[in-house]
């Protein structure tokens, strides 16, 4: 009878991990997808992150494969966010995103344009990214540049971190999973956010006072 309670209290698994199970158990494709949707305004809380990691750490030879695939899905999924709220304007940003944070992030985004992009596709931490391609769409950023910068830093960031996960395998896992118990390569991370962080404001400067892009 004890038993029987027991099972019953026992907590259920969240939908959430439950598609994460799924999505990891189909590996490119799955990353694939999920990649569309950390694009997309449903969060997914640093989701490709941490599935390139685990399948690059499980499958070492094939690092590659899920760094393409996780690179490929971000970029289909920052074109259609980009696409729908140019075509909608900024009434897609109001009626995806709350309306209290769609005056800010347009403002930051209008004042630092191509810094934004750089720093929020590139750097590995959970942040509103399909928020700055909406606004990118809805302020007319141009299409060309929005996609060479979203290919290269996402490249950039899911090939880094699907190759140290093939070189390190659950070691790299550990620090994923539990950041404060490895505060010193937590700080080494930091510091190269801010040197990322810079130096993306630092080309947005250079572009647009560049009249020839």
């Amino acid at each position: 009878m004890l038993r029987l309670l027991a099972l019953r209290l026992r907590p259920r698994p969240q939908s959430h991990q439950t598609l994460f199970t799924t999505l990891r158990h189909l590996g490119a494709a799955g990353l694939f997808f999920l990649a569309i949707l950390d694009s997309s305004p449903l969060p997914t809380f640093g989701g490709p992150d941490i599935l390139t990691a685990i399948l690059a750490a499980s499958h070492r030879t094939l690092w590659y494969e899920y760094a393409a695939s996780a690179t490929a899905g971000s970029v289909l999924g920052a074109y259609l966010t980009y696409r729908i709220a140019r075509t909608a304007g900024s009434a897609y940003l109001d009626k995806k995103f709350k309306k209290g944070k769609v005056a800010k992030f347009l403002n930051v985004f209008r004042h630092w344009t191509t810094g934004t992009l750089i720093a929020s596709t590139a750097i590995p931490l959970p942040s509103p990214t399909s928020m700055f391609f909406a606004a990118a769409g809805a302020g007319n950023y141009p299409m060309d540049r929005f996609l060479a910068i979203v290919t290269v830093c996402r490249g950039v960031r899911y090939f880094g971190i699907a190759f140290l996960a093939s070189l390190y395998g659950r070691h790299l896992l550990r620090v994923v999973r539990h950041p404060t118990q490895y505060w010193g390569w937590v700080a080494l991370f930091v510091a190269l956010t801010v040197v990322l962080v810079v130096g993306g404001i630092m080309i947005s400067r250079r572009l647009e006072a560049n009249p020839a892009n």
